[in-house]
């Protein structure tokens, strides 16, 4: 028997000009950051740093970006587990993406559109990295926020210095007749948060904590900030990692971007001020990149919670 309950994410206004740390319209935001995270793992944000022009101008870029030659897209590569290309998979086949490392950096949008284009793209690289910025900006919003209301703010200033970002750019294209119209599969992010935009074209969902997904209605000017397994470990169980899918329904292409932040030189561990007798250490501290390395090996993919599996107590 399905759910009675009728789920749909918090939305949190981040646009307030006032919204400055010890405010009261940040800590009414900071509450509900947190009280959504632990409650569905993610919430729309309404953020106006993105205008209608720079909107725009990403998703033309995205969709000039997918219409190149696959044998063009696939020299898109990493020496980090799970950062390059991805497509062409059978069971997933309306999915290709590609990743961009550090994106919020002119080298890091600079070295992407060199390979995509190598006499250049200047209008590409300054869409994307100026829309990078922004979500960057959001993700530390909110992470700060978490760090406050669990009154560990000390280690913001070291996250924040170990965080690194990956840019993935998506398309889902419209599914044929007598087609899957399965975008993605159900799965977790492995990163420490993400920050998501789309074009106007629905199809993500999200699985609640009674087992049931429901679909996500962006809001113009709207992200949806979702943790990920590495804040989930690093809370000790007190955020959740939401699995999510996307489902095509429709006859026009879904595109997005899912910028992830991965703490890079510091292992991520649980503040020493997050354990007690209530909540007993979860999760033994980790290396980010060897557990994307440990998750993309064999058949970890499939295990029903990796960050468990890899550094579970």
């Amino acid at each position: 028997m399905g759910s009675l309950t009728v789920h749909k994410l918090p939305i949190i206004d981040f646009t307030k000009e006032n919204l400055k740390p010890g405010t009261s319209s940040w800590l009414t935001a900071r509450h509900a950051v947190t009280h959504a995270l632990e409650e569905y793992g993610c919430f729309i944000a309404i953020y106006d740093k993105i205008s209608s022009e720079l909107h725009d101008a990403v998703f033309r870029s995205l969709e000039q970006l997918f219409d190149l030659p696959t044998a063009t897209k696939v020299q898109n590569k990493s020496s980090k587990p799970l950062y390059g290309y991805v497509g062409q998979i059978p069971i997933i086949p309306l999915y290709e993406s590609l990743g961009i490392d550090y994106p919020n950096t002119p080298q890091g949008i600079q070295s992407f559109t060199n390979v995509m284009w190598p006499h250049g793209n200047d209008a590409f690289s300054e869409s994307l990295l100026s829309y990078s910025k922004v979500a960057a900006e959001l993700e530390q919003l909110a992470v700060k926020m978490v760090f406050e209301s669990y009154g560990v703010e000390k280690y913001y200033e070291s996250y924040q210095s170990s965080a690194n970002y990956l840019c993935r750019v998506m398309k889902y294209r419209e599914p044929q007749p007598n087609e899957t119209n399965k975008g993605f599969v159900s799965h977790t992010d492995k990163n420490f948060m993400t920050v998501l935009h789309q074009n106007q074209i629905n199809g993500l969902e999200i699985k609640a904590k009674d087992g049931e997904f429901f679909g996500v209605d962006y809001l113009p000017q709207s992200f949806v900030v979702m943790a990920g397994d590495a804040i989930m470990a690093w809370s000790n169980g007190r955020i959740q990692s939401p699995h999510h899918r996307v489902t095509m329904n429709g006859n026009a292409a879904r595109y997005s971007l899912a910028q992830f932040s991965f703490m890079q030189g510091n292992k991520v561990q649980t503040p020493e001020e997050l354990v007690d007798e209530e909540h007993p250490l979860l999760f033994n501290p980790f290396d980010h990149l060897d557990f994307l390395k440990f998750y993309s090996e064999g058949n970890n993919r499939y295990l029903e919670c990796p960050i468990r599996t890899y550094c579970g107590v």
